[in-house]
């Protein structure tokens, strides 16, 4: 069962940062291992579910949050997916710690396997080390702007108005990251 991590800090609270992970629909703007979520409004939390799609893979996929621990952990797994050399279940795991003026967050990867896959352990890990800290670092662009920037998330209101701070820029349907990635689902 090969597992990769990697850490990269964010100038940003814990409580931004974990709304952001906490919809995994935003997954697909930096992780590589996830190539789409379906743009269902879905409430983040334990057992929350999501259609989405692994990269290779034509048909979608459910991700579920597996472990939901506000400003601390998330943790989604995949959905077993089958081929003729075994199964696959990706589990994508976040740490957020507290430091100093943003947040240093784990980033790691677990790959559950079965049958002749569990013999290609080594060059699954390999791709994994390979790919995560470009995907660390894509994270870290897309939230390393200004604290002040709404992200897309649970706690960000959709328009102005109420609930939210009335000086902050109001979000609006369309945002578009540095990288040209959107932030409306």
């Amino acid at each position: 069962m090969p597992s990769v991590s990697t850490s990269v800090f964010v100038s940003r609270p814990d409580a931004e940062v974990f709304d952001f992970l906490a919809d995994a629909r935003n997954l697909a703007l930096w992780s590589s291992g996830v190539t789409s979520v379906d743009a269902d409004d879905v409430l983040p939390g334990r057992d929350a579910a999501y259609g989405y799609r692994y990269p290779g893979r034509r048909r979608p996929h459910r991700l579920v949050c597996d472990h939901f621990e506000p400003c601390r952990r998330i943790v989604f797994r995949g959905q077993r997916m089958w081929s003729p050399l075994g199964t696959q279940v990706p589990v994508y795991g976040f740490d957020l710690i507290p430091h100093g003026d943003g947040t240093m967050v784990r980033l790691s990867v677990t790959s559950c396997l079965s049958a002749a896959l569990l013999l290609l352990a080594p060059v699954v890990a390999m791709a994994w080390r390979r790919d995560l800290p470009a995907d660390a670092r894509k994270f870290g662009d897309i939230l390393g702007g200004s604290a002040a920037a709404p992200l897309h998330g649970p706690q960000v209101p959709a328009s102005g108005g109420s609930g939210g701070d009335p000086g902050a820029p109001a979000a609006t349907p369309l945002r578009t990251a540095p990288g040209g990635f959107d932030y409306a689902h």
